[in-house]
């Protein structure tokens, strides 16, 4: 997985037309809904916090952790400035290392598909699944094919935010249904334009693949969403959300 140095120093320009607080909202609705427990939440790549923030507001004792230091230490200004009570921890989900178990662990905004494969998808999985509270609640997203091929594909965007210019290219791969991501950056500096550059690639799991690998981590599938509301996925979703719970002592161990 990439650093995502230059990507977090811009990260929160490029999604303030995210929902956070209806994100998290519909989370705690299907927490509530599937009888899920309003305690411990693991935010696992959490990025720069803005998710962590919200479902701390609604009562949930939260933890965030995430690979990348530059996301971290955006997430740790945000913390302190809200006064919010949220611990971040510097770690890769394909080997967390939790004080114990955990309610409801969520991953958001495509981050499992930023995973190298479908093998590093199991090890995150099962993670989780070591973690979580024996009947505990896993929530994710995963984009889907239509959003790589049809939406992503091989398509360029531009941005033109105040003081910050971004291009974006797309390569998409027909043999697999990944996409490699290109992003170059130009911020205005003193009269002056800066660059930055960042790449990484976003593989795609079909829900056949999903499905295997949530019973070989010992997870059951409650329901699958398009999108956080309560919309059912359809064929042109460009978002597929789980709503999973653990099975006590159904996690399969390496043979």
């Amino acid at each position: 997985m990439s650093g995502y140095k230059s990507f977090a120093y811009f990260y929160d320009r490029l999604t303030e037309n995210v929902d956070y607080k209806g994100m998290a909202h519909q989370i705690d609705s299907w927490v509530e809904r599937f009888g899920g427990r309003k305690g411990i939440l693991l935010d696992t790549a959490c990025g720069t916090g803005s998710l962590c923030m919200e479902l701390a507001r609604l009562g949930y004792d939260v933890i965030g952790v995430d690979s990348s230091d530059d996301m971290l230490n955006a997430a740790l200004d945000k913390k302190f400035d809200s006064g919010l009570d949220i611990q971040y921890l510097r770690q890769d989900m394909r080997s967390l290392d939790m004080y114990g178990t955990i309610d409801v662990t969520v991953c958001t905004l495509d981050s499992v598909d930023h995973l190298s494969s479908k093998e590093d998808a199991l090890k995150a999985f099962k993670c989780v699944s070591l973690f979580a509270y024996p009947d505990g609640m896993f929530i994710f997203d995963v984009n889907t094919l239509h959003k790589h091929r049809d939406v992503l594909a091989d398509n360029a965007f531009v941005y033109n935010l105040d003081g910050l210019y971004c291009g974006w290219q797309n390569e998409y791969d027909k043999t697999d249904s990944s996409v490699h991501i290109w992003l170059d950056f130009f911020e205005e500096q003193n009269g002056s334009w800066q660059r930055y550059s960042e790449d990484f690639r976003e593989i795609y799991l079909s829900h056949e693949v999903l499905t295997e690998l949530l019973a070989d981590a010992g997870f059951e599938i409650l329901g699958v969403f398009g999108g956080y509301s309560d919309t059912p996925l359809e064929d042109d979703s460009e978002r597929a959300v789980y709503v999973c719970r653990r099975i006590p002592n159904e996690i399969k161990t390496e043979e």
